[in-house]
Formats: C-alpha cells, structure tokens, sequence
C-alpha cells in the first residue's frame, strides 16, 4: 500500500539517528511531509524529503515557539511521534537524583511538553495520532541495571493512556510503542560503556543483550518504524490507549 500517510503534517523528534531516523525515512516514503528534529541538527543532515530543524524538547520554551512556527507555516500536526530518550544504566545505588531528574525530564517531561503544545491544534481540528515511545522495559517487565530507565519508560505508558481517555472524543488517538532491544548508535554506544565499565570483551557485551532477545538477534529500527507508520495511518483508526511491543518476545 503506497501513499499511506499522503497530506499529512508529521513531526519527529530525535530524528536523528536509529529508530527516529527510520520513522522520518518511514513516514516520509509514505507520503507525509515530515517535520524532522533533533537536538544535534547535523545528525539530521543525512534525512532527505524532510524538514530539518533544530529542538531541545528538554526546553518548553523552545517547543511552545516551535510549534507556533509550524502551525503557522504547515498548519496543526496530523502525527506527532515522541521518540526522544534516553537509557540510564544501573540499579537504585547508581541513579543520583540528577540522575532521575535528568531521565524523566527527557523520556516523560519532553513529551509533555510537545503534547501540550501541539495537540491544541489537533483537537481544533479533531484529528490527530500521537505515538509516544516507550519499551519493553517498562511496566511491561523489568530487566537488570535498568532501574530509572524502566521507571520513566513505565510512566510513558501512564501517559499515553491518560491522553488517550481526556481526548477519545476529540479525534485524537495516542499509542505507545515499546520495542526490544534495537541495533542503533545509541545501543552502540552502551555496549561499550558497559564493556568498560566491567572490563568485559565488546564482544562477550554484544552477545549478551543478544541474547536476552528470545528471537535470538537484535530488532532493526526499521522493524520498529514500520508499527510507528501504522499507528500514524487511518489503517490504526480505532486503535487508541494502546502499549504495542516490538520486542522479539522480549516479554514472553
């Protein structure tokens, strides 16, 4: 099916790299015309057929002034996708309180915020999806090392569903993804961290987070973008309020 997401406005943060890029790609082949964000703008520089921007969503000042910008220019959003986060490793004894603050106001506050200023329009025009990502470490199970991570991830999935209840009769759907462990830069990056900070072989470090997949390999973004591009599209209509995994029987 070709052209699922024609004329529609569609927002994305952290486009940058791994699932957020391959949501911008996903969406942007399907149609849609894609507000593409990121907070590091040069990462972004790879995108084509997207809008490129700057945004901290970390900022409320910036995303209010964002979003006046481009309802001004595009009108109100059709999709907006929440894919900015960030994973904490460590238990309770290894989370400070920056820490925790930092987790939450970049994997919950940020979404606050971008709802808060874009969904005034989408309910304006009574329509609209909303897919906020969360994890499959989450409310869904708890995994080692992942204490503060597993909490704001959880409270995505709070979030989603109470935005889902106030606005089931404006139009506006809101659903979560809560994917597995996904090959990205990010992931990449904690692998290395951890095999530092344990002294252990990368490859010992690889192996085990493949190994806590049951599927036995690590998901794609693009598997993960894919589910995001049907929660985006009309073939979604009457689903809402929904945690959806992608995470290879992660928790089976």
């Amino acid at each position: 099916m070709a052209a699922r997401l024609q004329d529609k406005v569609a927002l994305v943060t952290a486009a940058g790299q791994g699932i957020g890029r391959a949501i911008a790609e996903a969406f942007a082949a399907e149609g849609a015309k894609v507000i593409a964000t990121d907070v590091a703008e040069a990462k972004l520089d790879a995108l084509a057929a997207v809008i490129k921007a700057k945004l901290d969503v970390r900022s409320t000042a910036d995303v209010e002034a964002f979003a006046k910008r481009v309802e001004n220019e595009l009108g109100p959003l059709h999709v907006l996708a929440n894919i900015a986060g960030y994973v904490h490793q460590g238990t309770v004894f290894n989370c400070s309180e920056a820490d925790w603050d930092f987790s939450f106001d970049l994997n919950v506050k940020s979404m606050h915020r971008t709802i808060r200023a874009f969904l005034p329009g989408m309910v304006k025009e009574k329509r609209g999806s909303i897919i906020n990502m969360s994890s499959a470490v989450s409310s869904v199970r708890g995994v080692p090392e992942r204490y503060v991570y597993g909490a704001t991830k959880a409270a995505v999935i709070g979030l989603t569903k109470q935005v889902a209840a106030d606005f089931i009769r404006s139009g506006i759907r809101c659903n979560a993804i809560c994917p597995g462990t996904i090959e990205s830069p990010s992931l990449g990056e904690r692998m290395r961290e951890v095999a530092k900070s344990t002294g252990k072989p990368l490859q010992a470090v690889e192996q085990a987070f493949v190994d806590r997949q049951p599927m036995g390999r690590l998901g794609s973004p693009q598997e993960v973008a894919s589910l995001a591009l049907f929660l985006a599209s009309d073939e979604s209509s009457f689903i809402t309020g929904q945690a959806h995994l992608v995470d290879g029987g992660m928790a089976l």
